[in-house]
């Protein structure tokens, strides 16, 4: 296929709208189901080469949970726990393969925000994670093969028009990328640089104990930022994004929203959380929300009389400030890179209250001396990348 037309655009006005590749070359996909869109591609793009990138970086299958143009979650397929199948409601689905694992844990970083993702796969999509994506809200999925059983499963949601891409695995892009706004023409080098454990070598705090699965998680946080809307700062544990900040104007508001999302990763672990008396009738979409707002500061709006009784068999005791405290207090262990400098301590005063104990940033503020200070003492380990990873 040399040419894919589209409904429209970014928005529906936008027209016409097509891909194609500029020689006059095959594209590098085959559509085998549904009609993907402007965005859709855009995403599957953008996921395809984060999982394909992380995949070759850790020799493990990937998966990206992609909205907007920025990962909502990124994964690696290692087994899930007890209490991880539970929060990201595979409880009930078996032992799941390795490349199902990569997806449940990219989708259940941020339900919220995965709501409607486009999914990207580093290897084949096998029957496991199909049957995860059947009862998932999601716009469509990129791999480089499928199973029939699988592809089955897949061409069946969304009333047969779920978008189902099959993406050239050795295909590999020209060095020089291309965009258009305005009527100009943008030319660069794209960013092939490959992100690995040399990056992470130049430790410039006192403790200097940087673990292996520190360095998985390291460079997991800063392959899944390579392809997420700057400013961007990612916050990962266990082999998974579990908070990703993107988009944003201020690096410490990227700290910031990215440490908020961790923060509910893990309190979705809290027995509070795990035991909410949900009636049988509410559906996934709306527990998420309900779990979101009981965090929150609106836990009000599920509690309230009349409110709860919509969602629960009994009204839960509120989870207070100092209770979810104690837990997040538990959270050690977490990693986070950055896709520019931290120009300030702030930004690792607010990381260190999320269990931040591995740092990785390029380096280069006029205040470094500074925020190497901040993370001495949280006895932080602080590598200096010595590479921005600005993605627009």
């Amino acid at each position: 296929m040399k040419e894919l037309e589209l409904k429209y655009g970014c928005n529906p006005n936008q027209k016409p709208s097509r891909i194609c590749m500029a020689d006059g070359s095959d594209l590098p996909i085959e559509v085998l189901n549904g009609r993907p869109g402007y965005i859709n591609l855009l995403d599957a793009f953008n996921g395809w080469q984060l999982v394909h990138e992380l995949s070759a970086s850790t020799g493990l299958p990937a998966a990206t949970s992609f909205k907007h143009v920025s990962p909502a979650g990124a994964a690696l397929g290692l087994e899930l726990n007890e209490t991880e199948r539970r929060i990201y409601q595979v409880d009930d689905l078996g032992t799941l393969s390795p490349m199902a694992s990569a997806y449940a844990r990219a989708r259940g970083a941020d339900r919220m925000s995965s709501f409607g993702d486009f999914v990207s796969l580093s290897d084949t999509c096998d029957e496991d994670t199909a049957r995860i994506l059947k009862r998932e809200v999601s716009d469509g999925i990129i791999a480089p093969d499928y199973t029939p059983e699988a592809l089955a499963i897949l061409k069946e949601k969304k009333k047969g028009a779920y978008a189902v891409i099959r993406v050239d695995r050795d295909y590999v892009p020209e060095k020089e990328e291309r965009k258009t706004v305005f009527g100009v023409t943008f030319i660069q080098g794209r960013n092939d640089l490959a992100i690995d454990e040399e990056l992470l070598s130049n430790i410039v705090t006192k403790n200097r104990d940087l673990t292996e699965e520190a360095k998985r998680d390291l460079l997991l946080s800063l392959i899944t930022l390579k392809f997420t809307q700057s400013n961007s700062v990612c916050y990962a544990k266990g082999g998974q994004a579990i908070g990703i900040g993107a988009g944003q104007q201020s690096r410490i508001h990227c700290t910031r929203l990215a440490g908020d999302k961790a923060d509910r990763w893990f309190l979705r672990q809290a027995p509070q959380v795990l035991d909410l008396p949900f009636l049988p009738s509410v559906r996934r979409p709306d527990r998420d929300n309900a779990i979101d707002l009981y965090l929150g500061e609106d836990a009000d709006d599920v509690l309230a009389d009349g409110k709860w009784q919509e969602l629960f068999s009994v009204r839960p005791d509120p989870f207070t400030r100092e209770e979810k405290r104690a837990w997040l207090d538990r959270n050690t262990g977490v990693s986070i890179g950055s896709d520019a400098f931290f120009p300030f301590g702030d930004n690792i005063e607010r990381a260190a209250r999320s269990g931040v104990k591995y740092v990785a940033e390029p380096g280069g503020s006029v205040r470094d001396d500074h925020v190497i200070a901040s993370a001495d003492a949280h006895d932080m380990v602080m590598c200096f990348t010595g590479l921005r990873l600005f993605h627009h």
